[in-house]
């Protein structure tokens, strides 16, 4: 997975277009245009409760997980192979039944957000309540699906916090883990442990 500036290829502090790049879910309606092919060219596309769609010719075609971008290509390289010379489609989500997100991990309140264009990685840390004490701050991860592939990146949020790194932006389907640390946890466990010591230390004492 991807850290420091890399990471920002993937996840990038400002999509370009978030609805090329967010994820498809199932409920969503999807616009297909099929140059050419009025029979295959519909607003009224909808993906099921497993995720896939009904397209003419092909079949059942799955859509869930991935973006406008990579069903379009998916759906051309199909057709071209199949049925149509050089066919040219563009898929558009025309309505969203879920724009949210996940946080996953050391956070007060972890769970599935709403995901709008002002949705940032800081963002996403508030409305979860912010990372535990015990949280790795500086390797949160940001998990999206990029052209039907599953990347991500790593980003170090106290450097976002102090203004030293860019705010990465969180769109819908993205997924935030935040991991545990294991050397703060074993502080943490220490410091819970010191109050029965210290008692130990005082009944010995008398």
């Amino acid at each position: 997975m991807p850290i420091g500036t890399e990471a920002y290829k993937n996840i990038p502090e400002r999509a370009s277009d978030p609805e090329l790049t967010a994820a498809i879910h199932p409920g969503d309606r999807l616009a297909i245009r099929v140059f050419g092919e009025p029979e295959l060219t519909s607003d009224a596309y909808v993906v099921d409760s497993t995720g896939y769609i009904q397209v003419p010719l092909l079949g059942d075609v799955i859509a869930a997980g991935q973006n406008s971008r990579s069903l379009a290509k998916e759906l051309q390289r199909r057709l071209s192979n199949n049925y149509i010379r050089d066919a040219s489609v563009t898929v558009i989500v025309v309505e969203r039944t879920q724009a949210t997100y996940t946080v996953e991990g050391a956070v007060a309140v972890p769970g599935i957000y709403p995901a709008g264009p002002s949705t940032t990685l800081l963002t996403a840390m508030a409305q979860a309540k912010s990372p535990l004490k015990t949280a790795k701050n500086d390797d949160i991860l940001v998990l999206r699906t990029i052209d039907g592939q599953k990347s991500g990146g790593r980003f170090n949020l106290n450097d976002i916090r102090r203004g030293r790194a860019p705010d990465p932006q969180i769109l819908a389907g993205d997924t935030v883990v935040v991991i545990n640390s294991a050397s703060k946890s074993a502080w943490q466990d220490f410091l819970q442990a010191v109050p029965v010591f210290n008692v130990f230390y005082v009944f010995r004492r008398n």
